[in-house]
């Protein structure tokens, strides 16, 4: 049992310098459009939308690793247009490192009789803090006893522990009848996040979306139809790359997918992803839908699903128009909600 304990002490303090050069990844990444790609602000439904998501990751370690994401944005179909914000904030270790980021983000879409390309940009900063106080090194473990309480390190303390620094992002998307293809870049600008005194420039992101609808019953209304919608994402961040491929089985007002998320050093992200959706107020005239998403991932990778508990993610989305609102939905209604 104490060996078990040591095991999981030096996961949660091994697994932050393992994702470092790697942005954190959602499941529900559909649940949190704007993070996904800049290009998809804008790109639904209605005049107003609002997202929310949030991924507590390997519970079954005794450290925190959360990660949440909070965006709005409007549909402006005059200017076809679309505005938005979004707020990302992530804590990794027991308190090791906190970082919060806001940021605006624009859209603009040229739209066709059966497509809709839209062009993104997103700015923003970014603060991240370290907490030394609650580090735990290698001279405050006891071999027999673990952590020893009350114990003070001898490692030397950083001349600064929070940074600011700003931070850009650009995306394309493509809607193209029933298929969807996005690509976006982050921190194209790759600021310094150092909080060492020596510079160390955040890797690029560069990430990829597809996403295609089949019909499985012809000539069905599409808020009461049945769909099988297969996706795929793909990252890549210095010399880490990830994916998620899936499925998705859509009948009317309730979604049910699953995933699986693999990739060249990933760090032990390796896992199964089961996903359920539920859209509610979906028939209401005024276009108001209101979304609860929950997915649990099933660690698969050597560092299994026994030692890290999984991880779950719980998302919730809102869409509707203003009042007297003359927007009918712009492209002819192709918008990235109908992929989901």
């Amino acid at each position: 049992m104490m060996g078990r304990k040591i095991r999981l002490l030096v996961l949660a303090m091994v697994l932050p310098f393992l994702s470092l050069a790697q942005d954190h990844i959602y499941s529900q990444f559909y649940n949190s459009p704007i993070y996904l790609n800049p290009a998809l602000t804008g790109q639904f439904e209605g005049d107003f939308r609002f997202n929310a998501l949030y991924r507590n990751q390997w519970s079954g370690l005794a450290s925190d690793y959360s990660y949440m994401s909070a965006s709005g944005d409007l549909n402006l179909d005059r200017i076809n247009s679309g505005v938005g914000l979004i707020f990302n904030r992530s804590t990794e270790g027991t308190a090791y490192l906190v970082k919060n980021n806001i940021a605006a983000s624009y859209s603009y879409i040229i739209g066709g009789d059966d497509f809709a390309l839209s062009f993104g940009l997103q700015a923003g900063i970014t603060n991240q803090k370290l907490n030394w106080d609650k580090l735990v090194f290698g001279d405050q473990i006891g071999i027999g006893t673990g952590y020893i309480p009350g114990s003070i390190s001898g490692a030397e303390r950083p001349s600064i522990d929070s940074r600011f620094y700003l931070d850009a992002n650009a995306g394309t998307n493509l809607v193209y009848g029933k298929f969807m293809l996005g690509v976006a870049a982050h921190h194209i600008n790759r600021p310094d996040e150092s909080l060492s005194g020596f510079q160390a420039k955040l890797p690029m992101r560069i990430s990829g979306n597809m996403s295609y609808k089949v019909t499985l019953i012809p000539d069905q209304y599409d808020r009461d139809g049945s769909y099988l919608i297969p996706s795929l994402v793909v990252y890549k961040q210095q010399n880490i790359t990830s994916y998620s491929a899936g499925m998705q089985y859509k009948y009317a007002s309730i979604n049910a997918g699953i995933w699986y998320r693999g990739g060249s050093n990933a760090g032990g992200n390796d896992a199964i992803v089961f996903s359920v959706i539920f859209d509610i107020f979906n028939r209401k005239t005024n276009g108001e839908k209101f979304r609860v998403g929950i997915s649990h991932d099933a660690t698969s990778s050597k560092i299994n699903y026994t030692n890290t508990g999984g991880t779950s993610e719980i998302g919730v989305g809102y869409e509707k128009y203003f009042q007297n609102s003359s927007n009918g939905g712009r492209a002819n209604g192709l918008r990235c909600y109908d992929f989901y």
